[in-house]
């Protein structure tokens, strides 16, 4: 779990921007180390955010936005009815298997993000009400998107973990290195 994103080679901007995704997908896989189902489902805070449903999210977010780039739809449809089950483990879902889920999301993303002519190739925006009309983002902005989306779930995770046990950031930094 990357903690620190070592130089790109030179002109490698694909590689630099997956070390920037790997590394804040580290800080959420580090905050639910050593904590069961029930303790990743617990919502330390007056928000509804868990550490396990922080997990879905984001693989859920990636991959939709992955899909979308190659012209795809998302493999999960997200609607009014359902849109909570998108911060929360449901039926069978266990972070062992969220956290395998995202492993195969994120070997995608790079493969994609490796594989594309250009970084500036562009895609259209899904049809929703808080997207310009007939926009188009290109693939270094999804890529972009994807690293603020995760590392500002990061924080939260760092935060609910706290709350659920007192162990901060560095003390999990040292805990996933042994």
């Amino acid at each position: 779990m990357v903690t620190h994103v070592p130089s790109e080679e030179h002109g490698d901007e694909r590689g630099a921007l997956l070390a920037f995704l790997e590394e804040q997908r580290g800080g959420i896989r580090r905050s639910l180390l050593g904590l069961t189902d029930e303790q990743a489902a617990a919502k330390p805070s007056a928000s509804e955010l868990s550490l396990g449903g922080l997990l879905k999210h984001v693989a859920e977010v990636e991959q939709s936005w992955i899909a979308r780039a190659k012209g795809e739809q998302p493999a999960v449809h997200r609607e009014p009815s359902n849109w909570h089950e998108c911060f929360a483990l449901v039926g069978d879902e266990t972070v062992a298997s969220q956290l395998a889920y995202w492993e195969k999301v994120a070997a995608e993303t790079e493969a994609f993000a490796r594989s594309v002519p250009s970084l500036d190739d562009t895609f259209p925006l899904p049809d929703q009400p808080w997207f310009p009309p007939g926009g188009r983002v290109s693939v270094r902005w999804v890529l972009l998107h994807l690293i603020r989306e995760t590392a500002r779930h990061a924080g939260h995770a760092d935060i609910i973990r706290e709350s659920l046990d007192g162990k901060t950031a560095f003390e999990l930094v040292a805990l996933a290195a042994k």
